[in-house]
């Protein structure tokens, strides 16, 4: 549950607002029944029972875009149907609405719902005293949103780069480790729902620590940028490309088997030998190639993906090896005499 709350932002946002409401109002539910209020009380019940239900529906399914939605509607209509029940007490209850519109729902929903909430008060009256007071409450309403709006504005940019720079390898733009680990999840889980064909590709620059040491870390860079936008323009673009660590990268091939598969791989290397240079010469890489079997874990399959490629580099560098041929009769009649087969 904590894991969730720390990486699902909508969701911690969803929780926390929903349970303060809930801790917040249910005193004043009990309080209005107390004193034969029942109306109020009604009204207040009703508005628990609602943020309980997306509370709920938001952790079963994970759909916190129509929860966060609804529960900005629940909380506003809340408000406004509160201050025409209790009156100016119940003006206060819209405030806390006002700006936590803005973290449940985009910004159009927001301005609208709020714009909405303080029009209906000021066209009913009842909660006012005076129009004075109903338009001071107009003009600080207008004020609490506009900051509340500002303030998640920027909160949304500062997550975004945030989440940019936790998910992006930074010299070379594509993907890193930890994007790699929620695609693969969701390539199997694909996999078993529609049975479409997956393919893992892990790479490895060979001999890349003597380009470091012999031509410098600038240079071993270089490399590693050129590589990677020789494989992004040779790839498809439902193909993925992620940065593993060091020299080691990770494709992710979706719809391909067979001798489709064997196809790419020589293609990929033929275009890494004639392409890749640097001061002392040529740059090959070594690749393990395997394909996802039905009811397989990522781990399994990274971990035989990774078994081809320490074969590849342990048997010459330079190769493509497939994992566990004998368990992919068509491919393994593909490779067959190839000498970048195994």
């Amino acid at each position: 549950m904590l894991h969730r709350l720390k990486t699902d932002f909508r969701l911690s946002i969803i929780t926390l607002l929903g349970v303060s409401a809930i801790l917040g109002i249910t005193p004043f539910a009990v309080m209005r029944y107390f004193q034969g209020n029942l109306l109020a009380g009604l009204v207040d019940t009703t508005i628990l029972l609602g943020i309980t239900v997306v509370l709920v529906y938001a952790w079963v399914t994970g759909d916190t875009r129509r929860s966060g939605l609804v529960l900005a509607f629940i909380a506003c209509t809340g408000a406004v149907v509160v201050g025409t029940v209790v009156g100016e007490p119940g003006l206060f209850w819209l405030y806390p609405c006002l700006v936590t519109t803005f973290f449940l729902a985009n910004p159009r929903i927001a301005v609208f719902l709020n714009v909405a909430s303080v029009v209906a008060l000021m066209v009913h009256g009842g909660a006012f005293r005076s129009e004075i007071q109903m338009w001071s409450f107009a003009s600080t309403a207008f004020v609490v949103s506009a900051c509340a709006y500002v303030f998640a504005h920027r909160n949304h940019d500062q997550r975004e780069r945030l989440e940019h720079l936790a998910t992006i390898d930074p010299l070379t733009g594509i993907k890193n480790r930890r994007s790699m680990d929620q695609e693969l999840d969701l390539a199997a889980a694909n996999a078993e729902r529609t049975g479409l064909p997956y393919a893992l590709v892990l790479l490895d620059i060979d001999h890349f620590k003597k380009i470091n040491d012999e031509h410098g870390h600038g240079v071993g860079d270089d490399v590693l940028i050129e590589m990677v936008e020789l494989l992004l323009k040779n790839t498809r673009k439902s193909d993925q490309l992620f940065r593993f660590g060091g020299e080691e990268f990770v494709l992710l091939l979706p719809g391909v088997d067979g001798i489709g598969l064997k196809a790419v791989m020589n293609n990929l290397q033929q275009v890494l030998r004639k392409y890749m240079k640097h001061p002392g010469g040529s740059v090959t890489a070594s690749f393990g190639v395997a394909l996802l079997e039905h009811g397989e874990s990522v781990d399994s399959w990274l971990a035989r993906a990774d078994a081809a490629l320490y074969e590849a580099k342990e048997t010459g560098r330079d190769r493509i090896v497939f994992a566990d041929h004998q368990r992919a009769p068509e491919l393994a009649a593909a490779t067959a005499g190839s000498p970048s087969g195994v």
